[in-house]
């Protein structure tokens, strides 16, 4: 078992004098004894925002990091505090502190964005701390993101450019995390009530546009979602009044705003389960050394004045890690012979056969070596590689019909990706095999739920083409029924119609004929009433 770190307080490891980064040695070598495997947590941001606080937390103690009551920064340069892990066993977590950024007494923001990057890049949970909301003001503070491609590349080759080299850093960025202290607005959007995550995400949008207003809206937001594609948001109440915040390390939980005391504790116990152990390209697993050699490297670039260039840093902890081992295997080899071997000998042979004894029990220790270290390179190259796909495993991304053969694609394609990372050992093959007989079992299980759900479906689908079919015959009665309906309320009123159109025809004639009879009628009485006229002037004439 590796031994444990006790550091009862915090330690400047990078120092800031005159603008000047220094690595403090005595930091340096405490990160030299530390064996385990290491989870790094950087903080940043304003000054007098109260990040010392939460990192006195993560610490669990009240008191360390110093919290000052000054307007001017207190923190200079980056401090250190190496704890016990509270959750991952044999793991131990590095606190880092970083001075308030934009002290005016500083006068430029050179020395700020070093810092920044800095934090950045030794850092496995990368938290940004700042006041109230999250407001263009805040997303302007975020420049240092913007300017991390002129500070950092990816590769050593002058021809990278500097797109290719921006999407390379996902790889080496760590998670992101907004603290928002002194939260007051309300957590809604468009009327409904919102997590502190979604605000995050709500924050993030971009603007439609192309103007120079537009761009520069955009650009911090566009640089944090890119190289950051992990992010969490916590809020946090003022935690006392205004009076007492300069006593607040010394104020117990109960004198404490409850909501801040719990908001505290979720984040603190989302740092501890959620922060990865600090991780190279090609899954190499940062220690107390590792870490060491990578402050070392990038303090020296920023002292020559150069890109940060982070595959130069691997290959000069690779390189510092072979020159201790070769001294370490020189040292060995030089204390066995000098106890095995009682010069002078007898026999060159028998110098010979004891430095063969020696080299051969070198060589096996070096192969031991060799062995395990391909075991370890090909078992974190198989947790980056698959670990998405078993996530999409236990969210049911597989359990459907057809679902098994998008699972081998992508196990072919993962797999794939696997045989093309190079320096994987020679125990690349075996490893992957015992990995993926150990996912059997969830293979067959997402085969059997496939043949399940695919027969289901099956049924389901013929069951539906019954159902559509005599739907479409019922609507088809019904249709056939609606156009008889039709067809007689047509005849119908046909009928009416040419009864109406008889009826109307006769009543006509009938008028014409009544009328011609009145006619006819009209005109007998007139020649009656002549004859008549005539007969009386007759009888008259025939009286005289």
């Amino acid at each position: 078992m590796a031994p444990e770190i006790h550091m009862t307080g915090p330690m400047c490891l990078i120092e800031n004098t005159n603008g000047e980064l220094v690595a403090n040695p005595e930091a340096l070598k405490i990160l030299s004894a530390i064996t385990q495997p290491v989870v790094v947590v950087a903080i940043v941001g304003l000054y007098r925002t109260g990040k010392s606080y939460l990192m006195n937390k993560l610490a669990g103690k009240n008191m360390g990091f110093s919290l000052g009551s000054t307007v001017e920064s207190h923190t200079k340069g980056i401090w250190m505090w190496c704890v016990p892990h509270p959750k991952k066993p044999e793991h131990t977590l590095v606190l880092l502190n970083t001075e308030g950024l934009g002290d005016v007494k500083k006068g430029d923001n050179q020395n700020d964005s070093w810092i920044f990057a800095l934090a950045v890049l030794l850092s496995s949970t990368f938290v940004y701390n700042s006041m109230r909301t999250i407001n263009q003001q805040a997303m302007d503070q975020l420049h240092y993101v913007t300017e991390l491609t002129h500070r950092i590349r990816s590769k050593s080759s002058p021809d990278e450019n500097e797109n290719e080299d921006s999407a390379d850093f996902v790889s080496f960025f760590p998670d992101f995390v907004w603290t928002l202290r002194d939260f007051s607005l309300d957590l809604e959007a468009d009327g409904q009530p919102i997590t502190a995550d979604e605000y995050l995400e709500y924050s993030l949008k971009l603007t439609q546009g192309t103007s120079e207003k537009d761009k520069n809206f955009n650009l911090p937001r566009l640089c944090i979602r890119k190289f950051f594609p992990k992010k969490k948001c916590f809020v946090f109440d003022r935690p006392v009044d205004c009076k007492k915040l300069a006593q607040l390390e010394k104020l117990h939980d109960e004198e404490l705003d409850p909501e801040f005391v719990q908001q505290v504790a979720d984040f603190c116990s989302y740092i501890f389960s959620n922060s990865k152990t600090k991780t190279l390209s090609g899954g190499i697993k940062v220690n107390g050394p590792r870490l060491e050699s990578l402050v070392l490297t990038y303090i020296d670039a920023i002292s020559s004045a150069d890109l940060l260039c982070m595959e130069n840093a691997i290959l000069a902890l690779a390189q510092r890690e072979n020159s201790v081992a070769v001294q370490k295997a020189i040292a060995h080899y030089d204390q066995q012979m000098g106890q095995k071997v009682q010069l002078p000998t007898e026999t060159l042979q028998e110098l010979l056969d004891m430095h063969r004894v020696q080299l051969e029990k070198k060589r096996d220790d070096f192969c031991k070596q060799n062995q395990e270290a391909s075991l370890d390179r090909c078992s974190a190259l198989l947790q980056d590689i698959f670990s998405p796909l078993e996530e999409e495993v236990k969210m049911g991304i597989y359990s459907k019909p057809g679902g098994y053969c998008l699972f081998i694609q992508k196990l072919q394609d993962l797999k794939k990706k696997y045989h093309e990372e190079p320096r994987k050992g020679i125990q690349a093959e075996e490893i992957l095999q015992t990995y993926l007989k150990s996912k059997e079992s969830v293979t067959d299980a997402i085969l059997q739920t496939d043949q399940i759900l695919t027969k289901k479906e099956k049924e389901i689908e013929v069951e539906h083409v019954k159902a559509e079919s005599a739907q479409a015959s019922a609507k088809m009665v019904e249709e056939t029924q609606i156009k008889y309906q039709q067809m007689m309320e047509e005849k119908e009123k046909s009928y009416q119609e040419h009864v109406k159109q008889l009826t109307e025809k006769i009543e006509r004639e009938r008028a014409q004929l009544l009328e011609e009879q009145e006619r006819t009628l009209t005109s007998k009485l007139q020649v009656s009433k002549c004859i008549i006229t005539l007969f009386v002037f007759l009888f008259s004439v025939c009286s005289s």
